[in-house]
């Protein structure tokens, strides 16, 4: 009887049996000094092969410091400011470094120009032609410094080179001249960097939103205007990016100013501080010097890198 007014009914509902939540968990507090545990290896690295060599630098330029202290025959003397002082003081040094600073501004700009073009041309090319463009690109790019260099000689040879034929100039040497010598190194240089800019300003100009260039052409701006007002100001940030690594790294010259004027030019004409340094160091044996020479060069680099950092902090702010 029961069962049948139990069907006539329908199915009883039942509340749900509540069962009782896990207790929560409290989260583990981690010691401050956890993270510099997990970069206590890599400080370790860093600290072997940058801090104690720059404590090594910066010791030697305020030593008196020459082969006659390296093979012991006269006892080290503290010098202080001593080395700096004669450093500053050769007019020598005045006009390496000034050669130096405008050298490495005639690079920089002409690297940018020449791969800011190229990855416009990417962007307006086919398949085919941007493919061969960037291996030839990264070709020049993973070239060493020396290859290159010997190959750029070669080129240019007044007597073997096919470059002179080419141009009718005969047996004109392009490493006599002072000016002529820097500017076969510029075109090295110019060589070897340009697919750094191109490769990040195409990968740039990719992300930028495509109806943003629509929108411009439809209003009537030329290709200039559009890269000048709408493109740069977009890729600002990697713009920063690449002009101050393009800084740092052609201040710093070196292989292709040695290989190719084969250690500074005739006289010393074609020096930068870097072969400079390398000079007073190892041909002279005036260790303090160059180490002087060293430590002044990391401290325009390191304003630059901090420079650098300020800037990309800002563009992040502004992000």
């Amino acid at each position: 009887m029961t069962t049948q007014l139990t069907r006539a009914a329908g199915p009883v509902e039942t509340e749900p049996v509540k069962t009782a939540a896990p207790p929560a968990r409290t989260p583990r507090r981690t010691s401050p000094w956890t993270p510099w545990l997990y970069l206590l290896p890599a400080l370790a690295v860093l600290g072997g092969l940058l801090v104690y060599p720059v404590y090594q630098l910066g010791l030697i330029s305020f030593l008196e410091y020459t082969q006659a202290q390296v093979s012991g025959g006269e006892p080290t003397s503290f010098q202080g400011l001593g080395n700096y002082t004669a450093l500053f003081t050769d007019p020598q040094f005045r006009q390496v470094l000034l050669a130096t600073v405008l050298f490495a501004a005639a690079c920089v700009v002409t690297t940018l120009a020449v791969g800011c073009s190229l990855a416009v041309l990417l962007t307006r090319v086919r398949a085919l032609p941007r493919l061969l463009l960037m291996l030839a690109a990264l070709g020049a790019w993973a070239t060493p410094a020396v290859t290159g260099s010997t190959v750029w000689v070669f080129l240019f040879d007044p007597d073997f080179g096919p470059v002179n034929r080419l141009l009718g100039l005969g047996d004109f040497s392009w490493t006599y001249g002072r000016y002529s010598a820097f500017a076969l190194v510029l075109l090295e240089v110019v060589w070897c960097s340009f697919p750094f800019v191109m490769v990040t300003v195409y990968a740039g100009i990719r992300a930028i939103p495509s109806e943003i260039l629509e929108a411009a052409a439809l209003d009537g701006a030329s290709q200039w205007r559009i890269w000048r007002s709408v493109t740069a100001p977009v890729l600002r940030p990697v713009l920063v990016v690449v002009t101050i690594q393009s800084i740092i790294w052609d201040f710093k010259l070196f292989t292709q100013i040695y290989v190719m004027t084969n250690g500074g030019g005739i006289a010393g004409q074609n020096l930068v501080l870097n072969v400079y340094a390398y000079q007073k160091a190892f041909a002279s044996s005036q260790y303090s010097l160059g180490s002087a020479i060293g430590v002044v060069m990391l401290l325009i680099l390191l304003a630059v890198t901090l420079v650098y950092l300020r800037l990309l902090r800002r563009q992040g702010e502004e992000l």
